[in-house]
């Protein structure tokens, strides 16, 4: 992992996201890209007759952002040493999935601005395009870890042959950090397997990836989404990573059915990686 694009509207979630990217960068050496994107009032893009902006005032707003920019890289990246900055004018997803690509990204941190479920948290958002869309792995955050020294990885997955490169990416993610993995699958009543052939399954995926510091888990729950997050909280897991299709995002994963009483607490940052 050598490049970590961290876009930020220097909102709180923001915030979360760039302490997180931080401490990632320092354990893995990584040069960290940040990104702020800048939509501009119609009247300062066209400089025409009848604009509400002049030139001067729509040089001193953009000077204003750069500024705001370079506080806000000393603040949050204080220790960082190989760190790089921009600005584009670009609406959020489009900006960061051109910026992502023309950097080669090999991972983008985001913060969310979601309030309990976790499907407030990324469907429907500029988040959940990116994680649709973008070719690098996705880490979404919700809140800040003071201390992120993450030992507990779940990869949920149904471990079949298409998600090998998904499962590569996360391997090279985990190696810079000394934390166990957790394969998991969640059995459903729609989609209920025997349990010997699901852990024989999974075996086989470790082997081919030689794995030595993991378990293997199959979890019972009425839902996918219920499952990962009940499993992760009965192990205190720091991050849970999913393979998902470009095509749908998460959506197809947490389609609404995220109940209430599940504390925004133990929602842990996820980790998405396209198939």
């Amino acid at each position: 992992m050598k490049k970590i694009l961290v876009p930020t509207d220097f909102s709180k979630p923001s915030e979360h996201a760039s302490k997180l990217a931080s401490t990632i960068a320092k354990n893995s050496d990584s040069e960290i890209h940040l990104l702020h994107m800048i939509e501009l009032p119609t009247g300062i893009i066209d400089m025409g007759g009848g604009s509400n902006f002049s030139i001067p005032e729509s040089m001193l707003y953009i000077r204003k952002v750069k500024d705001k920019l370079m506080n806000y890289k000393q603040q949050f990246f204080p220790k960082n040493d190989n760190i790089k900055h921009a600005i584009r004018f670009q609406n959020p997803y489009e900006g960061i999935r051109d910026y992502g690509k023309k950097i080669n990204a090999d991972l983008i941190v985001m913060g969310s601005k979601g309030h309990t479920d976790l499907e407030e948290m990324i469907i429907g958002s500029n988040t959940e395009k990116v994680v649709r869309n973008s070719e690098a792995p996705v880490l979404v955050t919700k809140e800040n870890d003071e201390v992120f020294n993450p030992k507990n990885l779940i990869f949920a997955s149904s471990f079949k042959p298409d998600k090998d490169k998904a499962f590569n990416r996360f391997l090279d993610f985990s190696k810079n950090f000394n934390s166990k993995i957790h394969l998991l699958k969640i059995n459903t009543p729609q989609k209920f397997e025997n349990t010997q052939k699901t852990k024989e399954r999974i075996q086989d995926f470790a082997n081919k990836h030689n794995l030595d510091n993991y378990t293997i888990n199959t979890y019972n729950d009425s839902s996918i989404e219920r499952g990962i997050l009940n499993f992760s909280d009965e192990i205190n897991a720091d991050i849970i990573a999913l393979a998902t299709h470009g095509r749908s995002g998460l959506s197809h994963i947490f389609n609404g059915s995220i109940t209430r009483h599940l504390s925004k607490n133990a929602i842990k940052p996820m980790l998405t990686f396209r198939v």
